[in-house]
């Protein structure tokens, strides 16, 4: 569980509400469904329009990332390569596939199985770094979709902000139903760039911060995997891959 991005959502809810209650306004001011069917609303059905269903489910599969911590570690995958790799230099590379039945990930375990099949060097990292960038691109547009709603949802709020206007301006003879109408405009536009800010904008980049992790994962294993097909020394193998533990972001 990553407790930071619970607290983070914490803090922005806790924040806001004690700021509406200090002087002693309601805290059911804040909601207006008409508002927020404007604002919510109007941003979906924008997202609807630009995005594929398939890409849309994605994204939302992506969502509960944002508050776990990825479950592949970069330091026990470089245990495991190096001692993969002290066990081909002495018993060759074939001696591997006793390894492959242990439970790994998708990546290294089609990895592992092309080093033990013999593939040329350059066709494995081709191959693997080709999965890599594939993952990678179709995780960027997923995050890409949260982005755009935090672009779409400031300006449809604006559009609600005229619309509770245009209301207001309607009963400027009935001042008890002028309220309404303002509170509309304003609530509106709080909720555009409040959804922007707090919501969709930090979930598309947490949502980055998650796949680069599993990015720097699948490379160090590549970087690994090359490593003990070219039959390189334990020291500079260890050197290589610790350049990545240095760098992982979780």
């Amino acid at each position: 569980m990553n407790k930071l991005g619970l607290l983070g959502f914490a803090i922005i809810i806790i924040s806001i509400l004690f700021a509406q209650s200090y002087h002693g306004s309601s805290i059911a001011g804040l909601f207006d469904l008409p508002a927020f069917l404007i604002v919510f609303g109007g941003t979906v059905g924008a997202i609807f329009i630009q995005t594929s269903s398939k890409q849309l489910l994605h994204a939302l599969k992506l969502l509960p990332k944002i508050f776990t911590t990825p479950k592949l570690s970069l330091r026990e995958q470089s245990l495991k390569i190096q001692a993969w790799s002290q066990h081909s230099r002495q018993h060759g590379l074939l001696s591997l596939e006793q390894l492959t039945d242990q439970r790994l990930d998708p990546f290294t375990q089609k990895g592992l199985s092309m080093l033990i099949d013999g593939s040329d060097q350059i066709v494995l990292q081709d191959v693997l770094q080709q999965d890599i960038d594939l993952e990678s691109e179709h995780n960027e547009r997923s995050a890409q979709i949260y982005e755009s709603m935090g672009g779409y949802s400031p300006t449809i709020g604006i559009i609600g902000a005229v619309l509770g206007l245009i209301q207001a301006m309607s009963y400027l003879d009935q001042p008890e139903k002028l309220g309404a109408g303002i509170a509309v405009a304003f609530l509106a536009t709080i909720y555009g760039v409040g959804f922007a800010n707090f919501i969709y904008l930090p979930i598309a980049n947490k949502i980055r911060l998650h796949y680069q992790y599993i990015a720097l994962y699948k490379e160090m294993t590549l970087i690994g995997l090359l490593s003990i097909a070219y039959g390189d020394n334990s020291l500079l193998l260890k050197r290589r891959l610790h350049a990545y533990i240095d760098r992982a972001s979780y």
